[in-house]
Order: structure tokens, then C-alpha cells, then sequence
């Protein structure tokens, strides 16, 4: 497959190099709303990340994971096994700009998280919602991930095509049975790096969910 970079700008010294892929799934570009969770970290508005233990759901190209290793988190970036590689060679080529931890680890949503507990301290989703039949599955892995103080940060474009509407209302309607969402303004995102249309939320598990 053939594979054209995508530099991410730091402000703290060179860019992400980010290989992407010409053909493949969703997961093979650097999305919208993973540059904007990405320079949203990287701002200062998002939460302090030095020596945090933090998850990326859904990871894609890594991008948003890797900047969070580049601001001294410990990283996991996850994804279907076919996006290892592209995930490797990402963490390979950045891997010199990592002031914390970063690798790559296989999780399908759904499925077995014991491997990733404890609960981190934060877990990041861009652009993850956009299959109808994947909701139950990562509501389930975001409920088995996330401890009393584990906060999610959530970034995704609103789309007004087909079904999408309709799943993403789907998917916050399930996901507040049990998480409080609070939505981060505008004004709070990267000044360059922000858009109308893409929204960011902050999520915890309610506190009445969990075993006394």
C-alpha cells in the first residue's frame, strides 16, 4: 500500500511525522478531529499530561496518542490488529520527540480489557463514531476501561449525512445512562486548530455506577 506522510505542528519543537495510508479503512488518515484533540492536548486547556496514564481508543494513524507521549504521558494506542503496523511505524518515526511512553496494543471493542487495567487517568477518542452496529461495543469497552476518576476525552465532527445524525444522537443518548458529558467550548480549543463543526466532550462515569 502506498503511504504519504501528514505533518502535525508542535509548538514545542518539530512536527509529528505521520505515515498514512492511500488505500484501507477508516482508520489509515489523520481525521479532523484528531488534529483538533491533538492541539487541544498539546494548547495547555487540556488537562496536565506529564506522567498520566493514558489510552487511545480507536487510534487510527496514533496521531493524538503520540502527541499526549510527546507531552510526557504514558501511552497506549489502540487498534484492530490490521492498524498495528501503520501504528508502529508512526510510534517509530516520532519516537525521538516521546518525553513519556508510547506503544501499540491490539483491543476490539466489546471484547476482554484486562490487559489494560488499572484504569488509566484518561482515554481519547476522535472520530469514533460513525457505525451504528460498534456503539454497544465501545460503550461497553469505555465502561469496562474507566475507573472513578479515569476522565475521557471525546472529539468528533458532526456529521449531517445519511445515518450519521442519527447514530451519533444514538450513541450519546446510551452513553449517558452512565457518563456525565460536558461539552469543552470553542473558545478552549487550539486557536488554529478548531472548527464549528467539531466538538469536543468531556466524559466521566457517573459516581453512582460504581460498587460501594
Amino acid at each position: 500500500m502506498a503511504g504519504f506522510v501528514r505533518e502535525l505542528e508542535r509548538r514545542g519543537g518539530p512536527a509529528l511525522r505521520l505515515e498514512q495510508r492511500a488505500a484501507g479503512g477508516v482508520g489509515c488518515v489523520v481525521w479532523d478531529a484528531a488534529l483538533v484533540l491533538a492541539k487541544f492536548l498539546e494548547s495547555g486547556a487540556g488537562p496536565p499530561l506529564a506522567r498520566r496514564a493514558v489510552l487511545e481508543l480507536g487510534a487510527g494513524t496514533g496521531a493524538v496518542g503520540i502527541m499526549a507521549a510527546t507531552l510526557g504521558a504514558n501511552v497506549t494506542v489502540t487498534d484492530l490488529e490490521e492498524l498495528q503496523e501503520l501504528l508502529k511505524v508512526n510510534i517509530e518515526n516520532n519516537k525521538h520527540l516521546v518525553t513519556g511512553s508510547v506503544r501499540a496494543k491490539v483491543l476490539k471493542w466489546g471484547e476482554d480489557v484486562t490487559e489494560f487495567q488499572p484504569p488509566p487517568d484518561y482515554i481519547l477518542m476522535a472520530d469514533c463514531i460513525y457505525y451504528e452496529e460498534s456503539l454497544e461495543p465501545l460503550l461497553k469497552t469505555l465502561k469496562d476501561l474507566t475507573g472513578p476518576d479515569t476522565c475521557v476525552l471525546c472529539c468528533y465532527e458532526q456529521r449531517t449525512m445519511g445515518k450519521n445524525p442519527e447514530i451519533e444522537r444514538k450513541y450519546f443518548e446510551l452513553l449517558q445512562r452512565d457518563f456525565e458529558l460536558e461539552k469543552i467550548p470553542l473558545d478552549k480549543h487550539d486557536e488554529e486548530y478548531r472548527s464549528e463543526d467539531i466538538h469536543i466532550m468531556n466524559i466521566h462515569r457517573k459516581p453512582t455506577n460504581f460498587p460501594s
